[in-house]
């Protein structure tokens, strides 16, 4: 049986609906996929490309329970990925080269100083370098840390930390965002009354005091647009919300308006992944927002804080503000860049980022500069690589043995290769674990290493629930730690984690490049390998059988044709969003339990959206109906429904309803019993027999049903296709109903570019001595 579809033309799908896990396409901030009107869906998500409206032929069908000699099928060919390229500008400096000879000099000698290291944080301006610089001269011991603030008069002294106890207050932060107290009945009342005179929700009250503390109306009645700030506000609400309260004083440049504003969109461009945006891309949304003067928004956004610059591809010392232009602050530099042709001038890019990642993409560039700087390089660990059970994992463990920090990629094979690596640390008697993005990763990770203690989540690691615990200076009491799953650490998470391992630990960053990217901001293991600032260890351990061969092929832009003897793929044609429901729910419940022997319980369904007709929330009711009908007494759910708890953003945690009381939402999520409060139960807690690619990542199960109904072309992505294909073991039915949407998606559409300044945050490291 092959893998994709041939056959005749069905009717086309009557839906053309886009419905995505992130952001809507009317508010986006520019082209490259920054924020949108609808916010990220739960567990946050990755916004893609629009793909072409999708024409051709779908496959036949070819069920599970079809008969042994099917019809014939063969790969529909992909879409030709054709490239143009645009001939260079010419240049009119060579009719002027000995006029321009000093001005030339000048550049390269600009040019070969960028060559050298360039410390991190230069390029830091505003609040974050004052921070910065008085963190640097405290650990330097230049000044004393009372220097920047008051003690109290009767501050008690700091108890010692014991080794294993936990975590230690001088290193440690919740792995979890910093839990918000309940805000007190006062200031809720007090909220919800100015949220009344301005005409806002009264829902709203709890949520605005949460995020704006005890003295929120006050604030709202002298800034009524810092209602932007509380989560699924958006600016035409805030917009009104401010005319009701102000009048006639307010209008679309005022200034607080316009600080909202730039903050918004950069908040919207992190559920994005970005941890900065392109000035220019923020000044075009601030004019479709009916600011009429964008630059004098973004300088003024600036000076009030609410946002850093940085400057890229300029002097540090020649640098200007966000509306000067480059070379402003050096005497005659504007004369000289008007003089240099276009091949001659630098590249500027002016970005604009939150302080909350700015900082933590620079901590994250230090720790990781520490711990190369801090390892010993001379230890010796042939006759543990001699014993690894692949030439992949040897050279893992070479590496290792030579590196403080080790940038490791693979498929889900390669997972063995930090499995060995660990049980030959362990053998070697240093101090060595795993953590993983899942549970089910951990439990796979542990059954790899043949120790249950050799693998923890990462969440739980950083939580202290498992793992080490902390030595007396609140670092993890570990010599060696890999991440598996690493595509999906955002920014802020891989800063805690690096600031929690101490001097000398050696840290590999593991996964598979393919897999969709973290649902928080940031880019961090495609930045580490982008910039080379380590050793990388490229496995060559192939996945194994047909679902195997096919993922390998969309990974580098080919959806080919397999051959699967044992059913293993199976294409399922449909018509329109109404039949692959009912398909779906075919497959589930008696195709692959009878014709491939995977039972119910086994098999994930995943599809692109939550919305739709045929998302996740629609197939969740219909096989809820099918699989444990009930009333949903239980704010929806019964006793037995698959769910998945969602505790953070980018945390998709499984598990099974066991009851519900006055307490809340009983769970038990992998034999760990999980009570979800009463009023978190909506927002925390979905239905799991379907899922999305974003929240099946870093997950297996023995079979996956993939749904791909008609609306769901707009939504795939080559790292979507790539990541839901890959979570089946054993089987993989692929409910097909996007025409020639699918292999051109795979073919054209590669993974969205998010902006962020790690890459070249490290790429400034000095290269550590290989001696």
């Amino acid at each position: 049986m092959t893998a994709l579809p041939r056959g005749e033309t069905p009717d086309p799908a009557a839906e053309n609906h886009e419905d995505r896990e992130d952001a809507g396409s009317d508010d986006a901030v520019g082209a490259a996929g920054t924020p949108g009107d609808d916010g990220a869906a739960e567990g946050g998500a990755e916004q893609v490309p629009a793909t072409p409206e999708a024409s051709g032929t779908p496959g036949a069908s070819a069920d599970p329970e079809a008969s042994a000699d099917p019809e014939p099928a063969a790969d529909p060919e992909p879409a030709a990925n054709t490239e143009t390229a645009a001939a260079p500008a010419l240049s009119e400096a060579e009719a002027e080269l000995a006029a321009q000879r000093e001005l030339r000099e000048r550049i390269e000698k600009r040019k070969a100083g960028k060559e050298g290291p360039i410390p991190a944080g230069t390029k830091l301006s505003g609040p974050a370098a004052d921070l910065l610089a008085a963190v640097r001269a405290v650990e330097s011991g230049e000044t004393a840390a009372t220097a920047f603030f008051e003690p109290p008069a009767s501050a008690p002294a700091p108890r010692p930390a014991v080794p294993g106890s936990g975590p230690a207050p001088a290193r440690t932060r919740s792995a979890e965002r910093p839990s918000t107290h309940d805000a007190s009945p006062e200031a809720a009342g007090a909220v919800a009354a100015v949220l009344a005179e301005g005409g806002a929700p009264e829902a709203l009250a709890r949520p605005a005091a949460l995020t704006l503390g005890e003295h929120a109306a006050g604030i709202l009645r002298e800034d009524p647009w810092q209602l932007l700030s509380v989560p699924g506000v958006r600016p035409e609400q805030a917009d009104g919300f401010a005319r009701a309260l102000l009048g006639t004083e307010c209008g679309p440049d005022d200034e607080r308006r316009t600080a909202a504003l730039v903050g918004w969109l950069l908040e919207r461009a992190a559920l994005q992944g970005h941890t900065a945006l392109d000035a220019s891309q923020v000044r075009t949304a601030l004019a479709e927002r009916a600011v009429t003067d964008p630059e004098a928004a973004v300088q003024h956004a600036v000076a009030e804080g609410v946002v850093l610059v940085f400057q890229d591809g300029l002097d540090p010392t020649n640098a200007a503000g966000p509306g000067e232009p480059a070379g402003a602050a050096e005497e005659g530099s504007d004369e000289e860049a008007r003089d240099e042709s276009p091949d001659e001038q630098e590249p500027v890019q002016v970005l604009l980022g939150l302080d909350r990642y700015a900082l933590a993409e620079e901590s994250l560039a230090d720790g990781l500069a520490r711990l190369v700087n801090a390892c010993e390089k001379g230890a010796d660990w042939t006759d543990a690589a001699s014993a690894a059970p692949s030439p992949s994992a040897a050279e893992l463990i070479r590496t290792v043995a030579t590196a403080g920090l080790v940038v490791h990629s693979g498929g889900e094979s390669a997972r063995a290769e930090p499995a060995a690596l660990i049980a030959a640390a362990q053998g070697l008697g240093l101090r060595a674990l795993g953590a993983t993005h899942s549970v089910d990763g951990r439990h796979r990770l542990a059954t790899a290493v043949g120790d249950p203690q050799a693998a923890v989540t990462l969440w739980d690691l950083l939580s202290g629930a498992a793992g080490p615990g902390r030595d007396a200076d609140g670092a993890l009491a570990l010599d060696l730690l890999v991440v598996l799953d690493a595509p999906q650490l955002d920014v802020e998470t891989a800063a805690m984690l690096v600031e929690s391992l101490a001097d000398g630990t050696r840290l590999v960053l593991s996964g598979d490049p393919g897999v969709l990217g973290s649902a928080g901001a940031g880019r961090v293991f495609a930045d580490a390998l982008a910039a080379r600032a380590c050793p990388q260890v490229v496995s060559r351990t192939p996945d194994p059988g047909p679902i195997g061969e096919l993922v390998s092929g969309i990974g580098i832009g080919e959806l080919g044709q397999v051959d699967a003897p044992g059913r293993e793929v199976v294409i399922v044609p449909v018509r329109d969003a109404g039949e692959a429901v009912h398909r779906t729910v075919q497959l589930v419940a008696d195709s692959v339990p009878r014709a491939i022997g995977v039972p119910s319980a086994d098999t994930q369904v995943i599809t692109v959206g939550h919305g739709g007709s045929a998302g996740t929330k629609a197939l969740n009711a219909a096989l809820k109906e099918r699989l444990n009908p009930g009333p949903g007494r239980f704010g929806g759910f019964d006793p037995g429904d698959r769910v998945v708890h969602v505790p953070a953003p980018g945390r998709a945690v499984p598990g099974s309803v066991v009851s519900a009381d006055a307490d809340g939402l009983h769970l038990d999520c992998a034999g760990t019993h999980v009570v979800v409060r009463p009023d978190a139960v909506e927002s925390s807690v979905r239905h799991s027999w379907a899922l999305s690619a974003h929240q099946a990542a870093g997950m297996r199960w023995p079979a996956v049903v993939v749904v791909l109904p008609g609306d769901a072309a707009q939504g795939l992505s080559r790292p979507w296709v790539y990541t839901a294909f890959s979570r089946g073991e054993r089987h993989l039915s692929v409910v097909h109903g996007v025409d020639q949407a699918l292999p051109r998606a795979v073919a054209e559409i590669p993974a969205q570019e998010r902006t962020t300044r790690l890459r070249p945050l490290l790429e400034a490291l000095p290269t550590p001595d290989a001696s």
